[in-house]
């Protein structure tokens, strides 16, 4: 009876809704004739009545890709009797329930992507699905560890059963991800199967047995490990679930906490005990012959940055490695002597390799040909990569697989790294070129790509940035500083690259934070930092900062700043000669940067009017339009006028008066380079605050376009067979010393030094044995 009753009701409230034509069931996201079911009806407050029963928020919105995460289903009513089912993607379900409050939950499964997921829910045990929402599945080892069980000294568990580790091995939870007061602790391995880079590759996580059944749940765990009984200890890759023991050993998308996943070395097989490291050789020299066998995937991927500046500063190309980073005390585990790593951000295009660099702390990057420590690619990124699923894009694992654990054998486990390095060899940067940046700033002031300075007060909707080969779209939003000045300011930036998500960061009232949407619903980064997106990545670590990273590479920064928007955007070489906009012609050369929408060139760039009439050319269009408009104001403002206001004349030329009350402050604050912009920000502007804003973002400004000049490097040189070498910095300028070991002789130039044309100075240098040295 309870089915049939919430069956009943369901059907009785949607025949309601419909008959008024106000429901939103199955209509999420649109804008329908009597009311909306798009996101933004809540601020436009045209929502259909039933618009929150249908289209839904979730709390968390996010979790592991390992699943196992309750969320509740926020603003919708349920009946008590009411049998939940929540379908992911469309074909991956997993059993939900209504809590005595008659809060609907659903439980996150386990997904081998990761991103934004869609969902549905059905309130009849899956005869229909009526309501719909979307869940943001997370790398774990980008999930914050609040929402992971934790393995204290994760090292030890990874080096169990090596030489002097063992006792006893401990792990903790946060007792409310598991509602349940008994719980079970499982192992759960995981497995690539099938002929790699064919239909067949396969990836897999499953069940391997429990470690203790009708466990308390009082958030921690200790056991002595035993080696692995019968063919479990072929897994060696894995992770510890603790699940509540009311489930069946093993069951599939129950709540749970998971750890991450890790090398199993404290399960492995009694012969690893015995000799772990000839048990790892021979690991290492199966991995070697499959690497034999496997596509070399080196040539497509990425060079590395020449030093940690470029590194940090190309964010359209390269992000933090969360492994191994300088803002969070350089724990370097798998790269000692390194003390910070970036990667690619993206995968290469056909294998779905990675690229890691890494920088020791004189900033000069670390070769595996030098260290341990050293720079590596990945046959398989460690973030995965679009369409995720099926090896080798499985975020993590699939890394795990290919990349990690053969480390574990070659290097970690045993000392026979040079297997490990002849396949994963650090890629120099003599072929790295650094992206050009332009910039948004002040009231607003354009520095462009090849480096021309001006400004533009218009007010309206304009194009920033417009690339047809690449079909990346960047555009920015003005309005008054305040109502009584004739200045403007850029309040908001959308941006689209090819067919991705659309992106949108705007100034939130009060000017103080950012708001950043997502095809115009605002996003929320209280639980993640981190969103892999349609076509896109997004990084928001605080409210007034966000970065946008587009597959081609291309990279925007946006920063608030006193109630002001910096904008800077990256572009790698693939985009010269293929931009128009604001930010200009982006060739190498500045006599042709400034091209009006009709393709003419401004003729006088010191000319303001001219300039004004080039901004006011590039407003864009209705139909191309990106922005949000949620508002009232924003409606009448922006999208049914016209998208450059012709009735808003700017101040052109900064008033110079003693008597202004501003005078002396202007005077104070506007000193060094970008001063004349600082100036206008204070005296037309009437913002200290915003003149000290624009002048701390040129400064910024120059500061990066120095970390990205480019920096000449003469490559990897070898030091001499029996001999070796002083220096591992190949760059212009740098010094590598020569040396031979006792009994041989030096031949050949004893000092290189790495010259402006790019090559080493001197002689190749050898040692030849004393015995043998007849000069």
């Amino acid at each position: 009876m309870g089915r049939f009753t919430a069956v009943i009701v369901a059907l009785l409230f949607s025949c309601i809704s419909s008959t008024s034509g106000q429901t939103c069931e199955k209509n999420c996201g649109k804008n329908l004739d009597s009311c909306s079911c798009h996101t933004t009806c809540t601020s436009l407050a045209n929502c259909c009545a039933d618009y929150k029963e249908y289209c839904v928020d979730i709390s968390p919105y996010s979790g592991s890709l390992f699943g196992g995460t309750d969320f509740i289903i926020l603003d919708a009513s349920f009946e008590t009797a009411s049998e939940i089912e929540c379908r992911f993607n469309g074909n991956i379900s997993t059993v939900g329930y209504v809590d005595d409050g008659g809060t609907g939950h659903c439980i996150s499964p386990l997904l081998y992507e990761t991103g934004w997921i869609p969902f549905e829910i059905s309130s009849d045990n899956g005869t229909t699905f009526t309501r719909a929402g979307t869940w943001l599945s997370v790398h774990t080892g980008k999930l914050d560890s609040k929402f992971k069980a934790i393995l204290d000294n994760s090292t030890k568990w990874q080096y169990y059963g090596t030489p002097n580790v063992g006792g006893t091995l401990e792990m903790t939870w946060n007792t409310s991800l598991v509602r349940a007061e008994k719980v079970n602790i499982e192992l759960w391995g995981y497995r690539e199967t099938g002929e790699p880079y064919t239909e067949y590759w396969l990836g897999e996580w499953h069940y391997l047995y429990s470690l203790a059944k009708d466990h308390p749940n009082n958030g921690s765990f200790s056991f002595l490990p035993k080696p692995a009984e019968n063919s479990f200890s072929s897994s060696e890759l894995g992770s510890v679930r603790v699940s509540s023991s009311s489930h069946p050993d093993g069951m599939w998308n129950v709540q749970a906490a998971w750890t991450e996943d890790h090398a199993l070395a404290w399960h492995l097989e009694e012969n690893f005990r015995k000799d772990s490291a000839g048990w790892a050789l021979d690991k290492c020299l199966a991995w070697d012959e499959l690497e034999n066998q496997l596509p070399n995937f080196l040539s497509e991927i990425i060079d590395c940055p020449c030093t940690l500046a470029q590194a940090r500063a190309d964010t359209g190309r390269f992000h933090t490695d969360y492994g191994c980073d300088i803002e969070k005390g350089s724990v370097c585990t798998y790269h000692p002597g390194s003390v910070h790593c970036v990667r690619a951000i993206q995968a290469s295009p056909k294998y779905g390799a990675g690229q890691q660099c890494c920088y020791d702390s004189t900033g000069a990057q670390v070769l595996t040909a030098d260290s341990i420590g050293g720079s590596t690619p990945d046959r398989a990124h460690d973030w995965g990569s679009p369409p995720y699923k099926k090896p080798p894009r499985i975020p993590g694992q699939s890394h795990w697989i290919y990349d990690v654990l053969s480390f574990y054998y070659c290097c970690l486990w045993s000392d026979n790294c040079h297997y490990y390095f002849k396949h994963r060899p650090s890629s120099d940067c003599r072929h790295y070129k650094s992206p050009q940046s332009a910039v948004v700033f002040g009231d607003p002031h354009f520095i462009t790509f090849d480096g021309t300075s001006y400004s533009f007060n218009g007010k309206g909707e304009y194009t920033l940035v417009t690339s047809a080969e690449k079909q990346l779209t960047i555009q920015g939003r003005t309005e008054p500083v305040t109502e009584t000045t004739n200045a403007t300011k850029l309040s908001s930036v959308a941006m689209r690259e090819a067919s991705s998500d659309i992106i949108e960061v705007r100034l939130v009232s009060g000017n103080s934070d950012l708001e950043v949407l997502l095809n115009q619903k605002t996003l929320s980064f209280t639980e993640q930092t981190w969103m892999d997106l349609y076509g896109a990545f997004l990084f928001s670590p605080t409210s007034t900062n966000v970065t946008v990273m587009f597959p081609s590479g291309a990279g925007v920064e946006v920063r608030q700043r006193e109630g002001t928007m910096t904008t800077t955007v990256l572009l790698p070489e693939d985009f010269r000669d293929d931009t128009l906009g604001l930010l200009g012609k982006m060739n190498g050369d500045a006599k042709d940067d400034l091209v009006f929408s009709n393709g003419s060139v401004v003729q006088n760039s010191s000319n303001p009017e001219e300039l004004f009439s080039f901004g006011a050319s590039w407003a864009i269009a209705n139909e191309s339009a990106l922005f949000t408009y949620d508002s009232e104001y924003l409606l009448e403002t922006y999208y049914r006028a016209p998208r450059h206001d012709t009735s808003f004349i700017p101040v052109f030329l900064v008033p110079e008066s003693p008597d202004d009350p501003l005078a002396n402050q202007a005077a104070t604050i506007c000193s060094g380079g970008g001063s004349q912009f600082c100036r206008y920000d204070i005296l037309v502007g009437r913002s200290p605050e915003i003149g000290n804003a624009t002048r701390m973002s040129f400064q910024s400004h120059v500061s990066l376009v120095e970390d990205l000049k480019p920096v000449l490097s003469c490559g990897w040189l070898s030091p001499p067979d029996n001999g070796k070498k002083e220096g591992t910095t190949y760059l212009q300028g740098a010094k590598v010393r020569l040396s031979c070991n006792e009994g041989y002789n030096l031949k050949g130039s004893a000092v290189r030094l790495c010259q402006a044309d790019g090559q080493w100075s001197g002689e190749e240098t050898g040692c030849v044995a004393s015995s043998m040295d007849t000069s």
